[in-house]
């Protein structure tokens, strides 16, 4: 059996992730048991919500500190005893931080062959791709004409929901904290206008952006920008609550949107959504994915850390908003 290196949660983190909240351990991995098969990753994930599992219970019990770290991957099976996998075979789950992960078969998922390479399977498909499509389509319930704004734009997820917008008929407005991923979402991706956080007031950037309000807005952080886009919700507006970011890494209680009352005098409606509440979408949302892609519609980018040992210190990019399209670990080679 191959020798594993793992990343173990070593401290529950406070603020930032430290080199400290973790731990390196090399150990040989074991033998399979029946139902049992053991993957080689190739590429892992780095979302906000390793962030979440790391500091404490949330929709998911906590890492138990010692433990590996949780994360979504994909990999190759190298050994299976399991008659549903075979060697080869390309597959997703949380694999966690390390390099070999020996897991039931049930907690995996098939890759399907879609003609692309194995990074689609984060950067476009996967949890990622459903995500965007839940959110916007199932909580958001877009219609031809209205406008979009979405925070985060430049992100893994965000710079998926923008396209969709955009493929579904909407006026889409992204907020991004750079010059770079405001040009990146507006001349790559197509989106109609950028805002950039770190040079002007949001609200009032929106404003301009949005001169007729926001129809649907799609959270990725929280903060002053969730502020500014209940100010310009227009009437029945949406708001999609996927993640809060901007105060993950924040000490003691955070407070709330002053302007909530927006929500009731606009009889408006914000959602969150847990992507795993949704499997039953996977096959719906991987064909419209597919197609966009196929019609150059969808495009995605990877921003690629190379090696596991890394990936303690690249997760803070996420929090730091340093990173361009889906961050990911180069584990090991296809």
């Amino acid at each position: 059996m191959p020798r594993n290196a793992q990343w173990r949660l070593a401290a529950r983190p406070q603020g930032l992730f430290k080199p400290t909240d973790f731990a390196w351990h090399q150990e040989d991995t074991p033998p399979l048991g029946e139902g049992q098969v053991l993957v080689r990753v190739v590429l892992l994930s780095l979302d906000p919500t390793n962030r979440g599992w790391a500091a404490g219970d949330t929709y998911m019990p906590a890492v138990p500190i010692g433990e590996v770290m949780r994360g979504f991957a994909v990999g190759r099976v190298v050994e299976s005893r399991d008659p549903g996998f075979t060697a080869g075979d390309a597959v997703s789950g949380l694999l966690g931080w390390q390099r070999y992960a020996v897991t039931p078969a049930r907690s995996l998922r098939r890759l399907p062959d879609v003609g692309l390479p194995l990074e689609a399977h984060l950067g476009l498909l996967g949890h990622i791709g459903l995500t965007a499509w839940v959110g916007l389509v199932e909580v958001g319930r877009p219609q031809p004409g209205e406008t979009l704004a979405v925070s985060a734009a430049a992100g893994g997820v965000g710079s998926l929901v923008g396209q969709i917008g955009k493929a579904l008929g909407l006026r889409v407005v992204g907020v991004a904290g750079s010059e770079e991923k405001c040009r990146f979402v507006t001349e790559e991706l197509g989106f109609d206008a950028a805002v950039n956080y770190k040079k002007t007031i949001v609200r009032a950037g929106l404003r301009r952006a949005c001169p007729e309000g926001i129809d649907v807005y799609f959270d990725n952080v929280g903060g002053p920008t969730l502020e500014a886009a209940l100010a310009l919700l227009r009437h029945h507006g949406r708001i999609v609550l996927c993640g809060l970011i901007s105060q993950y890494t924040v000490a003691g209680a955070v407070p709330g949107p002053s302007n909530l009352a927006n929500l009731l005098v606009r009889r408006g409606r914000m959602e969150g959504f847990i992507v795993s509440d949704h499997a039953d979408k996977t096959a719906q949302a991987t064909a419209d994915l597919l197609r966009w892609h196929r019609e150059g519609r969808l495009k995605y980018r990877l921003d690629v850390v190379e090696g596991l040992e890394d990936a303690p210190v690249a997760v803070n990019r996420l929090f730091e908003g340093t990173n361009v399209g889906k961050l990911v670990v180069r584990v090991a080679a296809e």
